[in-house]
């Protein structure tokens, strides 16, 4: 029996970075932009908001960039505020980098598993796909979906009762398949 699961996103994730106003570690982003023009130049920043006391922070986005080079597609959505958007920057390992940031996925996924458990005494293979880059244990995963103790799971792999070509110990964030045999 072939299943295909999903881990899709239910809202973004919380940017860690240290607040220079009381010393939180979070913020949320909320998908508004600040576009500024110097002249030719424009910078752009995703603002996010502090958990703790509601600072606002600036993450760059863009900086000193000659307008002509710009897609006009992309102003257009930075000036509508466009959560999308947001969503996609956050997942830019470029501009975490230059930010100085992460994320944190807690609460901010589910796993769709299309269906019901699996039946007894049969082999299931199942195909594990992800709608955006979430760090995510495949030992929670399975867990989860088949309704199982994350021991319990843990004892299966070990038994060999559930194989695959990935590592399933540590987090994944990229898609990955798994058979759990009867």
């Amino acid at each position: 029996m072939l299943t295909t699961w999903v881990v899709m996103p239910t809202c973004l994730p919380a940017v860690l970075r240290r607040c220079h106003t009381c010393g939180a570690e979070r913020f949320r982003a909320n998908g508004k932009f600040r576009v500024n023009a110097h002249h030719k130049l424009l910078d752009a920043w995703l603002l996010v908001l502090c958990t703790s006391c509601g600072e606002t922070a600036k993450l760059a986005v863009l900086e000193r960039a000659h307008v002509r080079s710009i897609p006009p597609t992309l102003l257009d959505r930075m000036h509508d505020n466009d959560l999308g958007l947001a969503a996609e920057l956050l997942q830019d390992p470029v501009l975490r980098r230059r930010n100085r940031v992460a994320l944190d996925w807690d609460g901010a996924w589910r796993l769709d598993i299309g269906g019901t458990a699996h039946p007894d005494g049969e082999a299931v293979d199942v195909s594990v796909r992800f709608a955006a880059r979430i760090p995510v244990r495949p030992v929670r995963l399975i867990a989860e979906g088949f309704g199982l103790s994350r021991a319990e799971v843990g004892r299966l792999i070990a038994e060999g009762r559930i194989v695959s070509a990935d590592r399933l110990n540590g987090r994944l964030s990229g898609d990955f398949t798994f058979l759990l045999k009867p």
